[in-house]
C-alpha cells in the first residue's frame, strides 16, 4: 500500500502530539516521586526511619527522576528532529 509523503502541517500536528505525550510523562513520573515521597514522609512521622535516612531517600528519588524526565526529553528531540527531517 503506497503512502503519500507527510505534508509539513501533518509533521507539525504530529511534533505537537508528540510534546503533548512527553508531558504527559513528565506528569506521570513527577507523580510517582511525589508519592514516594510522602511514603519516606510517613515512615519518618512514624519513627520508622531517621531524618538522615529519609532525606537520603527524597535526594536519590529526586536523582532518579531528574535521569527519568532527561530521558524522556531526550527522545523528545530525537523524535522531534525525526518528524521535522524532510
Amino acid at each position: 500500500i503506497p503512502l503519500p509523503p507527510l505534508t509539513e502541517e501533518r509533521r507539525r500536528e504530529l511534533v505537537r502530539v508528540v510534546k503533548d505525550e512527553a508531558e504527559q510523562a513528565k506528569v506521570a513520573i513527577r507523580n510517582i516521586r511525589r508519592d514516594a515521597n510522602s511514603d519516606f514522609k510517613e515512615l519518618l512521622k512514624e519513627k520508622e526511619i531517621s531524618e538522615d535516612e529519609s532525606r537520603k531517600a527524597e535526594d536519590n528519588i529526586q536523582k532518579i527522576t531528574d535521569d527519568h524526565v532527561k530521558s524522556v526529553d531526550d527522545k523528545l528531540n530525537e523524535k522531534e528532529n525525526a518528524l521535522l527531517e524532510i
